[in-house]
């Protein structure tokens, strides 16, 4: 191994920061995608921050699709490791094996089952005299079931690192210890900022790298190295505690890896002993004042008492704890962060700064998979599928607050283990960001949900009702508050709180063109026209759903999901190339209230002297109107299939307009409604979501959105793909599915079964209270087949092991022709 002694490049195509088994991964996947110039720095020695004291877990199944094949190509890779380096990895594919104490988790289980079979994940549903023929040192008298993944596994994560570094040097990779990067130098470049190096130190003194590329892999240093660059990377350590007994008489070597959730324990064979891990559920966050130069191999003091109810839960459920003396007890520091799902991908601050970082506790598991699709995106300058969930650009920028962080991570841990309940909100770090109309909403009942920093109302209570959740895999407490506002809505008029939309302005003498090359619908229309469109990869992919308000001829406006307003940014900004337009963020300049539904011509009439007939205010056009004694400009729009408007207002004015509004109401029985009623209604009309309906890796044809693409205009970003697509023939097609049982949910995830056979996942479901029943969405394959073939097929959705028939449809369950949006 190269040390800071040995002369340090001066110049590297990609410099990597961090040598655990994070940088190690990338550097072996550079290399192996034909990079030989990569260079990776480590501050001390490999493995010394996080890596080497990791508990060594391998699990495959994931929540979704991509990160379930992220996860089996890294157990798939350390299995192969050892012979192509040499290095002994100590994995072993003992299995796994989960077991429930609730039913609720019971449930959970049977979910996960499900999403393992759509994913090709060898899964069995065991009992408990099952589990104990596998685990006979397990107490199973109040085990209601449990499932095991038999390819799960275990593996020493010190070794995984150093053989993923071996692998990297024998394909030319450079690794050095004993360097320690200082600052991540930048230059201007054409609009923004790109990387052009990293200055370092080693006893030998300081030095620069200058690289193309450099890629931050600084575990829970990478925060602050990142905030010189004006880099947000909100991650924060966490003290992580596990222990490990002496020797116990006749383990068995092949013991399966054990999770008891409900008890926040993990349980592995380790060498003759026995470990006991844990995720509490309110963790202790570590490094507040920073972390001290010469940290390296090191451990935290012990807290015993923070462990007690864990080893107490422990003693009861394996009784060999009771006897058995402690060997070691352990606590190290790990990366969380605030919504506990990693960050990869380049910094929508800088270009060419890529990050992988903040693995919350899955970083062996993880990192094999995301080192090779960093890799893969890095030099071909695209992701290999969608991975918006871990994807940098979902961080918001005031995330990085360290208060913030602090107060989030102590929860953050110990959700890896609680109840994965549908809805399920989080309770620290909250009312970051709020609307206008936030104290309106609160002082009516609104039971508030969080998304990026949004406080959002998800539903009202009513009088009397207490206003939280109680959570459940099946109908939980606002069900019938739901069905109360999504009923108001199709039959009469509700009113939504959307100020958490992102709103992008575009300006400038080449703003039209410039929009016209990123999105696929025709962006030149008339001023005050509305477009719904898409903007498109080069494979035809979904990078973003939006709609474009033409405001003049040089202005736009674009309204995006408040989740990816930073994606979406980071888009725009990175295809502007020499077109002179302006890109402004005006999210928090203005309040969206979308007073949606059959009576919303009437509640406008009372509050405002404007036209709002069909001719007067036609579908897909904004203008300015009076509202009260205010203004706003009204936009003939709908997310929920209903005739309605969505009135954008200046910030200053929203608390009146929202006033105004909600008198007028008064006569015509409005209703305040909330995020999850809009998605209900959404979803009966067939009205895809981003991020889990359509994605980066969904064609927009095969997604049903050929309606919003504009071949005919001219060139724009993905057309060839659309054009191609067109003629070669759609391999799957998006399918909307209602259960014929009124009883079953649907949340996502859950298997389409297409005549008796797993064909993928619902990508989004929600209660059709309209319709009668759980609705979904989700793809199905259908090459050289037509629409009549499509739907000749019997369809049924798995759910928790259940298959349920279904109905399933090409065209929009209600209101196929929109007649009710144009009334």
């Amino acid at each position: 191994m190269e040390t800071g002694v040995v002369q340090v490049p001066e110049r590297a195509r990609a410099v990597i920061i961090g040598g655990g088994v994070s940088g190690c991964s990338v550097a072996y996947h550079l290399a192996k995608a034909g990079w030989t110039d990569i260079v990776l720095l480590e501050r001390k020695q490999l493995t010394s921050g996080t890596t080497w004291h990791a508990a060594g877990l391998i699990g495959q199944l994931r929540g979704s699709a991509n990160m379930t094949r992220l996860a089996k190509y890294s157990a798939d890779l350390y299995v192969k490791l050892e012979a192509e380096t040499g290095v002994a990895t100590g994995m072993k594919q003992v299995g796994s094996i989960s077991v429930a104490l609730t039913g609720e988790r019971h449930e959970e289980l049977l979910r996960q089952a499900t999403v393992a079979r759509i994913f090709d994940v060898d899964v069995h549903e065991i009992s408990p005299a099952e589990v104990k023929a596998r685990y006979p040192h397990l107490n199973v008298s109040d085990v209601v079931g449990a499932v095991a993944l038999p390819l799960d596994g275990q593996c020493d994560p010190a070794n995984i690192a150093m053989a993923l570094a071996k692998g990297a040097r024998m394909r030319g990779a450079k690794i050095f210890e004993g360097v320690k990067v200082t600052r991540v130098t930048e230059a201007a470049s054409g609009t923004g900022r790109r990387v052009t190096g990293v200055d370092y130190v080693t006893e030998a003194g300081p030095g620069h790298i200058a690289a193309d590329v450099v890629i931050n892999c600084g575990g829970m240093w990478g925060r602050d190295l990142a905030a010189q660059n004006g880099v947000t990377l909100p991650l924060h350590a966490c003290e992580h505690f596990y222990l490990v007994t002496e020797p116990v008489a006749g383990l068995d070597p092949n013991l399966p890896v054990l999770r008891v959730p409900d008890e926040c324990a993990y349980y592995k064979q380790d060498a003759g002993k026995m470990m006991l891990g844990a995720f509490e559920p309110k963790a202790k966050p570590w490094g507040m004042g920073g972390i001290r130069e010469e940290f390296c191999f090191d451990t935290l003091p012990e807290d015993f008492d923070h462990f007690q109810p864990i080893l107490e839960h422990a003693m009861n459920r394996m009784p060999l704890f009771q006897s058995a003396g402690i060997h070691t007890f352990f606590n190290g520091p790990e990366s969380f962060t605030p919504d506990d799902r990693y960050y990869l991908g380049e910094a929508p601050e800088v270009g060419g700064y890529w990050v992988a970082a903040g693995y919350n506790s899955v970083g062996i598991a993880g990192s094999g998979g995301a080192g090779m699709a960093l890799a893969h995106w890095i030099t071909e300058g695209e992701a290999p599928f969608d991975l918006w969930e871990v994807d940098i650009r979902r961080a918001q920028p005031f995330q990085k607050n360290r208060a913030y962080l602090k107060e989030r991570v102590t929860e953050t841990l110990g959700l890896l283990y609680a109840d994965h309940f549908p809805y399920r909100q989080v309770v620290t770090s909250r009312g970051v960001r709020r609307t206008p109309l936030h104290e309106h909403l609160m002082a009516r009942g609104a039971v508030f949900g969080e998304v990026a920093g949004w406080e959002r109302a998800n539903w009202f209570a009513d009088a009397g009702q207490e206003r939280q959740y109680r959570y459940s895999w099946k109908r939980q407490n606002w069900f019938g508050n739901q069905r109360a506002e999504h009923l108001a809505v199709r039959n009469g008029v509700g009113l939504f709180d959307m100020s958490s939309f992102g709103k992008i302005r575009v300006e400038g003498r080449d703003a039209c063109a410039f929009l016209n090359r990123v999105c696929a619908n025709q962006i030149d229309v008339g001023v005050g026209r509305i477009v719904y469109t898409q903007m498109l990869n080069r494979n035809g992919g979904i990078e973003s759903d939006l709609t474009v308000t033409r405001l003049s001829e040089t202005a736009f406006l674009l309204v995006v999901p408040g989740a990816t307003l930073q994606r979406d940014l980071a888009w725009l900004r990175r295809h502007l190339g020499e077109d002179f337009a302006v890109i402004t963020d005006m999210t928090a300049a203005e309040a969206v209230l979308c007073l949606m539904g059959p009576k919303a011509r009437d509640v406008l009439a009372g509050c405002s002297p404007n036209d709002f007939s069909n001719a007067g205010h036609p579908f897909g056009s904004a203008r300015e109107i009076e509202v009260g004694m205010g203004l706003a400009r009204a936009h003939r729009v709908t997310y929920v299939g209903e005739l309605g408007w969505e009135l954008y207002v200046s910030a200053d004015q929203a608390a009146h307009v929202f006033e105004a509004v909600e008198a007028a109401g008064a006569d015509h029985g409005l209703k305040l409604c909330g995020i999850h009623t809009l998605d209900s209604c959404r979803i009966e009309k067939a009205y895809r979501h981003f991020g889990h309906d359509i994605t980066d890796e969904d064609h927009v044809l095969e997604a049903g959105l050929g309606f919003a693409v504009k071949t005919g205009k001219g060139d724009f970003i993905g057309r060839d793909a659309v054009l191609a697509k067109a003629e070669a023939g759609l391999e799957r097609r998006m399918v909307q599915f209602l259960l014929k049982d009124p009883e079953p949910l649907m949340f996502h995830n859950e298997a389409v079964v297409r005549d008796g056979k797993i064909v993928g996942p619902v990508t989004s479901g929600n209660y059709g209270h309209f319709l009668g029943g759980a609705v979904g969405l989700g793809y199905v394959p259908c090459r050289g087949e037509t629409e009549a073939d499509v739907l000749a097929s019997r369809y049924e959705i798995e759910i928790a092991g259940v298959r349920h028939e279904a109905v399933a449809s090409l065209a929009p369950l209600h209101d196929p022709k929109s007649e009710r949006v144009k009334m």
